[in-house]
């Protein structure tokens, strides 16, 4: 019997053979075969049947094999029926709903839910795995926000892609999007980063393979994606340019190539696209109407990559388009028709295993999944696509080939991700009316010129308290201020100490600064003379006159579509 035929006598798909337990929420292989079974030989004892992560991997562990054995019996303890299927017990949607390990270029792991999938080490062989050293987390999870880095290469690997890339090229980073979640799970930003993008790449070290580690030298002013590839870069590189770019440490990353687009939308079935007009580009042989389609392999993988079909034919629209893509797929694998499927499910992990290459901090199916479940709380409609807000790089002269970050708005995106403001204003943070000390900032403000503070340097960069004594002075009239040099020790955010006869000076000087509530430190006794107030630049001070505190809304403008959304390229 050949391995399409095999098992079908009753009609029953191979994969269907993976039953849900209620009991402990895995999927367990339940055989039903089509003839009576034998009772074991005297002595001889019963064949067992590994479950899937219990031990290591058999003929069965697999889904879609089959076993001709007679097992299981009636409620009333008589024998099954000959010919009969054991009555599967029922179960809640969320209960069939899977979490899939990895996927959809490695960020859509949000569209798992709750449950388990199979955990055997046959998907384990398929994982490829990077040491970046302290670019990254050791922990596949985190009480805190969770960032991970997705990188889509132009490497020219796998079968059919020799065409694809350029030549002979370790790899760049093409595609990049670096994926939030917020601290409480309730939402979640997709930053797209250019390609094109001119920006600096720190000082990276790399592990080699002998062992021992490299240090590639920095670079400044060059295409973000060189960051990976180039020189010997290896992910952990790019992950510190967007540490250095956005000032958002990046946890993981996963990195696929040009085959994870096609095995995984075949994998899933297809995925819709909507085109507002006809396109039959040459160059990447896309071919497809106008209105909705369903695409999968070599045309998904050409809709992402075209260039001259939208737009203005630049890569920040294909940025567009693969937002599109990837928001499509996501709403695909949240379906009912991929999540009751066994068969869907063992295909598009066993793919997107095999696509996916991340760091060692969740260099295994157990810490992916473990990932999964973590980040599976958040809703699509709570899942916003945006990109890095650019203006046209001013030293390119009239031909425009790269982006420079936009120096007002870009700030501005970057400080909503760090302090997890949802760009879907889903949950408003509400500060004023949660925080007891956004009261501090309700109040009389003294006049600058009344002002006395001290700053501190406690971790920002060289050079922060001298510049923000004289912008202090010489742009805000706060001329009762001195320079007190480095604070006793580092601080992750920036505070303001005043005593309670100082808060209308403190008020003052938040509002100078935008300084958020929390920064705001009163003590117990009144100032004696003219003792100043303390104020300590952290780690999250940007320079004199950036605002510290998070804006409430996304600014004007910028590019954004929620993931739950469906739009037509155009």
């Amino acid at each position: 019997m050949d391995a399409q035929s095999r098992g079908r006598a009753e009609e029953v798909d191979p994969a269907d053979q993976w039953v849900l337990n209620p009991q402990t929420g895995n999927y367990e292989l339940r055989l039903n075969p089509s003839g009576p079974q034998s009772s074991p030989s005297a002595g001889t004892p019963p064949r067992r049947t590994t479950a899937p992560g219990r031990g290591g991997p058999s003929r069965r562990d697999v889904p879609g094999q089959r076993d001709n054995r007679r097992t299981g019996s009636a409620q009333d303890g008589s024998p099954a029926a000959p010919g009969r299927r054991k009555r599967k017990p029922k179960a809640s949607r969320k209960k069939k709903a899977l979490v899939w390990t990895g996927g959809v270029l490695g960020f859509v792991l949000v569209a798992g839910s709750t449950g388990a999938y199979l955990l055997y080490q046959h998907f384990n062989n398929n994982l490829n795995t990077v040491d970046v050293g302290d670019a990254g987390s050791k922990h596949a999870t985190s009480d805190g926000p969770v960032n991970i880095l997705i990188i889509g290469t132009d490497k020219r690997t796998g079968k059919g892609n020799e065409g694809y890339g350029d030549k002979g090229s370790e790899g760049h980073a093409d595609t990049n999007i670096l994926f939030h979640v917020s601290k409480d799970r309730t939402n979640a930003t997709a930053l797209s980063i250019p390609r094109d993008l001119v920006t600096n790449i720190p000082e990276c070290p790399t592990k080699q393979k002998d062992g021992t580690t490299k240090t590639v030298r920095s670079e400044a002013n060059v295409r973000f994606n060189t960051s990976l590839g180039q020189d010997g870069r290896d992910p952990g590189c790019t992950m510190r340019t967007v540490k250095a770019l956005t000032g958002l440490s990046v946890d993981h990353f996963m990195m696929a190539d040009f085959n994870a687009v096609k095995e995984l939308s075949t994998a899933v079935g297809g995925v819709k696209v909507c085109l507002a007009k006809p396109v039959n580009d040459p160059k990447s042989h896309l071919k497809l109407p106008a209105g909705v389609s369903k695409i999968k392999g070599e045309q998904a993988l050409a809709f992402v990559r075209t260039r001259h079909s939208f737009g203005n034919e630049s890569d920040l629209d294909r940025i567009k388009q693969q937002q599109q893509f990837l928001s499509s797929m996501m709403r695909q694998m949240k379906s009912d028709a991929t999540l009751s499927s066994p068969t869907k499910m063992y295909g598009l992990a066993n793919a997107a295993t095999k696509a996916l290459t991340v760091d060692s901090g969740i260099g295994s199916i157990k810490k992916l999944t473990s990932l999964a479940q973590d980040l599976s709380k958040v809703d699509l409609k709570n899942v916003t696509f945006t990109t890095v807000p650019v203006i046209d790089n001013p030293a390119d002269g009239p031909v425009h080939k790269t982006v420079v970050v936009d120096p007002v708005k870009a700030p501005q995106v970057f400080s909503m991700m760090r302090s997890d403001v949802s760009f879907t204003e889903v949950k408003k943070k509400e500060n004023e009316a949660k925080d007891a000390q956004a009261a501090l900032l309700k109040g009389t403000r003294a006049q600058a010129s009344a002002v006395r503070v001290q700053v501190l340097n406690g971790g920002a960069l060289a050079g922060s308290a001298s510049q923000t004594l004289l912008w202090l002075q010489n742009s805000k009239g706060v001329l009762k201020s001195d320079n007190g040099g480095n604070a006793p020790a580092k601080l992750k955010a920036t505070t303001l100490a005043y005593a309670p006869n100082q808060a209308d000076q403190a008020r003052k000087l938040a509002d100078l600064m935008g300084l958020p509530a929390s920064a705001l430190k009163p003590g117990t006794q009144d100032a004696v003379g003219k003792a100043p107030m303390v104020l300590t630049l952290g780690e999250d001070f940007k320079g004199a006159g950036v605002p510290i505190a998070a804006p409430a809304k996304a600014p004007e403008g910028i590019q954004k579509v929620e993931a739950d959304k469906s739009v037509c390229a155009k």
